[in-house]
C-alpha cells in the first residue's frame, strides 16, 4: 500500500486543482445564463406584437436557460464534492501530526455500567474513538460504536479481511465519505424507517387513472380554447375544477408531503452510497455478504432509491406557486405524485431497513479501513487455540506517538493473573489500557499496536475508574463494591473474560484494602480468571508464592542526580522504588 501522508498530499493537490478548474467553468456558465436571459428578454420585447414568435423565443430561451442551469447545478455539486475531499485530506494530514482533539469525542457513549467503556479511554477527549472515527452518518457512528463495545469474539477473521480490503481502497473510501457528507440529515434513518413501515396509503388505481384522464382532457380543452373552437373561459373553469378535485385530498397530501420532505435528502444521499457499493467488486466474505443484501432481482437498490428520491422531489414541487396552481388545476400533479410515492412505499418499505443498514455498515467500516491504512506498521493478530491469551512482541499504546512510545513484550497465558506494581507515573495505567485496547481492537478486527501478536479471542471486563453517584445516593466505596461484584458474577457465568483492575478498594483504609484486595484476587484465581491487576500494595505480590497462576511484574523508576527517570518497560518481579515522597519534596509540597 501507499505511504498515507504521500497519498493524502497527492489527493489534496489533485482535488484543489479540480476545484479551481470547475470554478472557472461555473463562472462561464453563469455568464452564459445571464446572456441567454437578457437575449430572450430582448427578443420578446421586439416581437411582442406577434405573440406566436414571442412565445417561441420565450420557450426556446427558457429551455436553453434551464439546460445551462442544470449543467451549472451538476458542476456545482461536483465542485462541492472536491471541496469535501480537500477537507478530508487536510484533516488526515492534521491527525497524522497528532491534531485530532477537535473531532467528535463520543463522550455520549460512555456508560459506567458497560463492561469497559468508561475505563480505557475509549471515548472522551483524546480517546481512541476520537482518533479513529471518520463516519459521516449518525447511524454509521452508532454502528462504529456498537462494534467497539460489542465484546464480540466470533467471526474476527472475517472482519480482519474486510478491514484489510477497505484499507487498500483509500480513494474509494474517501469518495464514499465525501458523498455521505454531502447532505445534512435532520431526521434519523430509524424515524424514517418507522414511518415507512407504518404508512397507510389513501390513493388507489382509480384516482391514478383519474389523473391521466383529466390531464388528457386538459390538453384537449386548452387546444380547443386556443383555436377558439370553444370559449376561452372554459380553460379557466376547467382549472377551477382541477383545483377542486385536488382540494378533496389536500390534507392527506399535505401530511404525506411533510414526511417525505424530511426523507428526500436522505434517500438522495443513500442512493449515491448504494450505487458506490453496488458498482465495486469486493473479495472479502463479509463485504460480499453485505453487498448481496442490496441486490434485487429486477432492479438495483440504488436505482430504487433514486426513483423514490425523484418522486419525492416531484411532490416537493408543490411548494412552487406555478406548479401548485397550474400543475394541480390541469394535471392533478399532487394526486399523481402522491400515488407514485405511495406505490413505492407499499412495494419497498420492508426492504429499506436492510438497505440502510448496509450503508451505515460501510460508513463504520470505512473508519476501520482508514485506521488500517494509516497504521500499516501495526499487525493483525494471529488467532490461536493454544492456551495463550496474548503473546505480543513490541506491544504499545496506539495513541502514543511512535517516537515517544515505549513498547514491551507480553506473554500472558490462559487462566494466568498478573499483579503489576510500580512507582507513580511509571506506566502501570498506560500499560493496562494498552492491553485493554489490544483486546478491543483485536476483537473488532483491527490491526494492533505491536510488531507481532498471537491472540486467543477473549472478552474484556474492567474496574478502573469507579465513581460515586449523588443521584443514586451511593458512596464511592459502595460503587466500587458494586462494580467488583459485577466482575465476579460475570466471570462466574462465563470465564472467557479478561479482567483488568486498577488499584481496587481505594475507598477504604490501607489495612482493610490489603486484606480485601488479596481475597478478591484469590477469588478470581479460584474462578480460573485471566487478567491483570495494578497496585501500589506490595503485600499483594506475596500471592505469587502461594498460587501458581499468579505472576508478578513491575514498572521501575530511578532517581539519578536528584532527577526522576522512567524507562516504562514491563519487567518480571516486584517494584522496589516508590516515588511519592520524592515528588512531594521535588514539587515543594512538603
Amino acid at each position: 500500500m501507499q505511504n498515507p501522508n504521500t497519498f493524502y498530499k497527492a489527493q489534496l493537490q489533485l482535488n484543489q486543482r479540480e476545484s479551481k478548474r470547475i470554478f472557472k467553468q461555473l463562472s462561464l456558465y453563469s455568464l452564459l445564463r445571464l446572456s441567454v436571459f437578457v437575449l430572450t428578454g430582448i427578443g420578446i420585447y421586439f416581437t411582442y406584437k406577434n405573440w406566436q414568435i414571442a412565445a417561441g423565443i420565450g420557450v426556446v430561451g427558457m429551455a436553453i436557460f434551464l439546460f445551462l442551469l442544470s449543467r451549472y447545478t451538476d458542476l456545482k455539486a461536483k465542485r462541492n464534492l472536491h471541496k469535501r475531499l480537500i477537507a478530508i485530506n487536510e484533516n488526515e494530514l492534521n491527525i497524522a501530526k497528532g491534531d485530532f482533539h477537535e473531532q467528535p469525542d463520543g463522550s455520549e457513549f460512555q456508560n459506567p455500567k458497560h463492561f469497559f467503556s468508561l475505563d480505557i479511554d475509549l471515548f472522551g477527549k483524546g480517546s481512541f474513538f476520537q482518533f479513529i472515527n471518520r463516519t459521516a452518518i449518525n447511524e454509521g457512528t452508532e454502528t462504529l460504536t456498537e462494534n467497539l463495545l460489542s465484546n464480540d469474539i466470533t467471526n474476527i477473521e472475517e472482519r480482519q479481511q474486510a478491514i484489510q480490503e477497505l484499507a487498500a481502497m483509500p480513494e474509494w473510501r474517501q469518495n464514499y465519505t465525501a458523498v455521505a457528507q454531502g447532505v445534512e440529515i435532520e431526521h434519523s434513518a430509524a424515524s424514517i424507517i418507522a414511518w415507512l413501515k407504518g404508512y397507510k396509503p389513501f390513493l388507489g388505481k382509480v384516482q391514478y387513472a383519474l389523473t391521466i384522464g383529466f390531464s388528457i382532457a386538459s390538453l384537449i380543452i386548452i387546444g380547443l380554447g386556443i383555436m377558439e373552437i370553444i370559449p376561452i373561459s372554459m380553460i379557466g373553469y376547467w382549472l377551477l375544477l382541477g383545483l377542486g378535485i385536488t382540494a378533496l385530498y389536500w390534507k392527506k397530501i399535505d401530511v404525506l408531503a411533510q414526511h417525505t420532505g424530511r426523507a428526500k435528502d436522505t434517500f438522495r444521499q443513500y442512493a449515491l452510497l448504494l450505487e458506490a457499493i453496488e458498482t465495486t467488486t469486493f473479495n472479502s466474505q463479509l463485504l460480499k455478504a453485505k453487498q448481496q443484501l442490496i441486490q434485487s432481482e429486477d432492479q438495483k437498490a440504488s436505482e430504487i432509491f433514486s426513483k423514490f428520491s425523484k418522486a419525492l422531489d416531484a411532490l416537493d414541487n408543490r411548494n412552487n406557486l406555478i406548479s401548485l396552481v397550474l400543475g394541480n388545476g390541469y394535471l392533478l400533479l399532487d394526486l399523481r405524485y402522491s400515488y407514485a410515492v405511495e406505490k413505492w412505499i407499499s412495494k419497498n418499505a420492508h426492504k429499506v431497513d436492510e438497505w440502510f443498514h448496509v450503508v451505515t455498515f460501510f460508513d463504520a467500516f470505512n473508519s476501520f479501513g482508514n485506521y488500517g491504512f494509516n497504521h500499516q506498521s501495526f499487525t493483525y493478530p494471529t488467532l490461536t487455540h493454544e492456551p495463550v491469551t496474548i503473546l505480543a512482541e513490541g506491544l504499545g499504546h496506539p495513541l502514543l506517538h511512535p517516537e515517544k512510545r515505549v513498547d514491551s513484550d507480553l506473554k500472558l497465558e490462559e487462566e494466568q493473573f498478573f499483579i503489576v506494581t510500580g512507582a507513580n507515573m511509571a506506566g502501570k495505567s498506560t500499560f493496562l489500557r494498552t492491553v485493554a485496547l489490544h483486546i478491543v481492537m483485536a476483537n473488532v478486527g483491527l490491526p494492533v499496536c505491536a510488531k507481532e501478536s498471537k491472540y486467543k479471542p477473549i472478552k474484556l471486563i474492567t474496574s478502573m475508574r469507579t465513581t460515586d453517584s449523588l443521584t443514586d445516593d451511593s458512596s464511592y466505596f459502595f460503587s466500587e463494591l458494586t462494580r467488583l461484584k459485577f466482575v465476579v458474577d460475570t466471570i462466574e457465568n462465563d470465564k472467557n473474560y479478561f479482567v483488568i483492575l486498577d488499584e481496587i478498594l481505594k475507598g477504604t483504609n490501607s489495612t482493610d484494602k490489603a486484606i480485601g484486595s488479596r481475597k478478591f484476587v484469590e477469588k478470581l484465581v479460584k474462578q480460573n480468571a485471566t487478567g491483570i491487576i495494578a497496585t501500589h500494595d506490595l503485600s499483594l505480590t506475596e500471592i505469587e508464592t502461594e498460587l501458581e497462576a499468579v505472576k508478578n511484574y513491575y514498572f521501575d523508576a530511578e532517581i539519578i542526580n536528584d532527577e526522576l527517570f522512567f524507562d516504562y518497560k514491563l519487567k518480571q518481579g516486584v517494584c522496589q522504588n516508590m516515588n511519592a515522597s520524592f515528588l512531594l519534596k521535588k514539587m515543594e509540597i512538603v
